[in-house]
């Protein structure tokens, strides 16, 4: 099935009609979203897939009394931007002298090992 954008002129003077008209087209089967546009905020607009758009529209002009099919369209899906993506270049090697790092990027050192002779059997280890 395809999502149909489907926008009904509804006769909503006040919030409270404008409410129950909104909670009548989400209550309706297969309504994705549901919207309130135009200049006078008389116009539903709702989107779904497999929406019955007789029954939504008899139902909307048994509560509210006027209800009128203006627009109905498929809505295509929107298209990913595919960035390209650019290979990184290397970055200079931040190293004093020669250097030594693979490809631009720095390795830690290989920390020294210190072998120290054992201390006499009379002094304190802690220390």
């Amino acid at each position: 099935m395809t999502k149909l954008k489907i926008v009904i002129q509804v006769t909503m003077p006040d919030a409270r009609s404008r409410s129950q008209a909104m909670v009548l087209a989400a209550r309706a089967n297969g309504v994705g979203s549901v919207a309130i546009t135009g200049d006078l905020r008389d116009r539903l607009e709702v989107v779904g897939e497999g929406v019955d758009i007789t029954c939504l529209v008899s139902c909307l002009r048994k509560k509210l009394c006027h209800a009128e099919i203006l627009k109905v369209e498929e809505v295509k899906p929107e298209e990913k931007k595919k960035e390209e993506k650019k290979p990184e270049e290397p970055k200079p090697c931040a190293c004093p002298g020669p250097c030594g790092c693979a490809g631009g990027y720095w390795h830690a050192p290989v920390p020294m090992v210190l072998c120290e002779p054992e201390p006499p059997a009379g002094a304190c280890r802690i220390m």
